[in-house]
């Protein structure tokens, strides 16, 4: 995959990711939108990491960081690319970020229904804490 190109997203590939994640992404989230995404972007330019094969967006991921943490979301890869060792470029550039910021662990937000993604954690060497529970409180309407 000499081709791929890994890149960090720009304001004018927003509309292209929000698209891409409809088609890519199991499961949406609060956060999904044009107004959330430019704030992501507007605050850490670096944290949206896209990958490119021939120009055409074939998969993302998320890579927050605030400090303390290294936060893995939205790793997407296009349905017709899958298999192909996209989603460990991203996860190398992701984990690569990461080690340049400082951070100690990577914790990836998986679906417990998407099994197809737990193999693809499994295999890039994540693993579920199972003494943990993800507690949320949406704020605002």
């Amino acid at each position: 995959m000499t081709d791929l190109r890994i890149r960090a997203a720009k304001a004018d590939d927003l509309d292209a990711v929000l698209a891409f994640w409809k088609v890519a992404a199991e499961g949406t989230s609060i956060s999904d939108d044009r107004e959330g995404v430019e704030r992501l972007v507007a605050r850490d330019p670096e944290t949206l990491i896209l990958a490119e094969l021939d120009g055409e967006l074939v998969g993302t991921v998320i890579a927050g960081f605030d400090g303390w943490r290294c936060h893995l979301y939205r790793l997407a890869v296009h349905p017709e690319r899958r298999r192909r060792g996209i989603g460990s470029a991203l996860l190398t550039a992701a984990e690569e970020r990461f080690v340049r910021l400082g951070g100690r662990r990577g914790d990836a937000m998986v679906l417990v229904r998407n099994e197809t993604a737990q193999h693809a954690w499994r295999a890039a060497g994540y693993a579920p804490e199972e003494k943990w529970r993800r507690w949320v409180k949406p704020l605002g309407d």
